[in-house]
């Protein structure tokens, strides 16, 4: 059996990169930002400080099947990280007279170029792909089930992500060998394993690994939604002991928490200040003059570790005992006049932006249950506790993909719990921002289940 891999060019687009991001900010700090002829000493730290912090947050770990999501994320994360260093630096070397203002234009006009030259990358080699053929990965996949059809699938329909998919191997029937299957992924030269958990024996599984080590095959498993494998795992040593996390969280990281309670801040004083500052007024005169009782609803909910805190509203019913109990239904009586409106809008949902400057809440995340709900639904929906490893938001992606309102069936409520865990898993400071615009673009339009 062949030992050797054939040879790809993809290797060399990561330095390509580097050297491409580090011209930029050396080739602009010379021309924006410093007035001596050859400052070696700030361009040398400003390289060496520039490639440390991609190392750390992996600004240069974008695979073919990256989302642009994704990127702007990790752009984001190092233009704030690479501001900080150049302040840094010209505090200490405060001799080159390097000033704030020309170090934030700096900053920005370098990220626009990085920016530009890192999509344009990302979608030419997409186009090369499509219309070359070239920087293409040959696959196979072991087992036969609806996960790796919809893999097959995946690979066949989306040749921008530069997968050329030769055979799917299906070993349970018996009808290829594992023998048969080694011979054809060194006889086809292909690139990539996939595996299904589900459908191999663990001697199977040890087989196969033992080959792509061998043959300097990349090796890939498709969990069984079933098993452990199915989560996103973290993976650490204590000593030289294998410790596997069941469940990454990105706002358990200092750095990751300071970004969105910063954002929380900001964008809560702005809501406050330019909006609820004239509106609240107006709202309160309106809910006055329909019926007595307070302009505010005060409801207790389950946030943060589950700790229980006062959750705000606009009044939008009238005074009822059953308000703590039952949640609005369409037609729902009790709802007033004024309340249907603001409902509607979301208007009532506002003075939570209270809730999120006194830090009970979060702008997005998922959305914060009746204490009474909670305890029914931690009783009988799987993973319904999980939502409380972060802070509850005002809105959050279950909303925003259909699953706001009234809990009318349990499946309401298991896909509402599906998309929060998806949150909670994949959290950026960039999908925070998608979502309010989806919900200030959903508000504007009318949701069905928003009475």
């Amino acid at each position: 059996m062949s030992l050797f891999k054939h040879g790809r060019y993809s290797g060399y687009l990561r330095p390509i990169s580097y050297l491409i991001d580090l011209c930029v900010i050396n080739f602009l700090a010379t021309l924006y930002l410093l007035n001596v002829s050859v400052p070696f000493v700030f361009l040398l730290v400003i390289s060496s400080g520039w490639v440390l912090l991609s190392i750390y947050s992996k600004f240069y770990e974008v695979y073919r099947y990256t989302r642009p999501v994704n990127i702007l994320a990790l752009i984001f994360k190092q233009a704030l990280l690479f501001l900080l260093y150049v302040f840094a630096f010209s505090g200490l070397y405060y001799e080159l007279n390097i000033y704030p203002k020309p170090i934030v234009k700096y900053t920005l006009i370098c990220f626009a170029f990085i920016t530009v030259f890192k999509f344009a990358i990302y979608y030419l080699l997409q186009r090369y792909r499509v219309s070359f053929g070239g920087n293409y990965r040959k696959t196979v996949i072991f087992g036969v089930n609806k996960k790796t059809l919809a893999l097959e699938s995946f690979f066949n329909k989306n040749p921008e992500y530069g997968y050329q998919h030769e055979e799917t191997f299906n070993i349970k029937t018996k009808a290829h060998t594992l023998e048969d299957c080694f011979n054809y992924i060194l006889d086809q030269k292909v690139d990539e394993i996939y595996c299904s958990i589900s459908e191999l024996t663990n001697a199977q599984i040890a087989d196969i690994v033992d080959f792509a080590d061998n043959n300097l095959k990349i090796l890939k498993f498709i969990p069984d939604s079933k098993e452990i494998y199915s989560k996103k795992l973290r993976y650490e040593y204590y000593d030289y002991i294998p410790i596997l996390t069941l469940r990454n969280i990105p706002l358990e990281e200092h750095f990751n928490t300071i970004i969105k309670r910063g954002f929380d801040i900001l964008f809560s004083s702005l809501v406050i200040l330019f909006i609820l500052s004239w509106l609240t007024p107006l709202i309160a005169i309106l809910i006055k003059l329909e019926s007595k009782g307070p302009v505010f609803f005060k409801q207790s909910r389950n946030g943060f570790n589950f700790k229980e805190f006062d959750c705000y509203k606009f009044r939008s019913m009238t005074p009822n005992s059953d308000a703590n109990l039952y949640q609005a239904t369409r037609g729902d009586e009790r709802v007033t006049k004024v309340g249907k409106i603001i409902r509607k809008t979301s208007i009532d949902e506002l003075p939570q932006f209270f809730n999120v400057l006194f830090g009970d809440m979060s702008v997005v995340g998922p959305r914060p249950h009746m204490v009474s709900h909670t305890n029914m639904y931690a009783k009988k929906i799987d993973k319904f506790m999980v939502r409380h490893f972060v802070k509850p938001g005002i809105t959050g992606l279950a909303q925003t993909s259909g699953f706001r309102g009234e809990v009318e069936t349990d499946k309401d409520i298991i896909g509402r719990v599906k998309y929060d865990i998806f949150y909670i898993e994949n959290w950026s400071l960039l999908l925070d921002i998608k979502i309010i615009i989806q919900t200030f673009v959903n508000a504007v339009k009318g949701e069905d289940k928003a009475y």
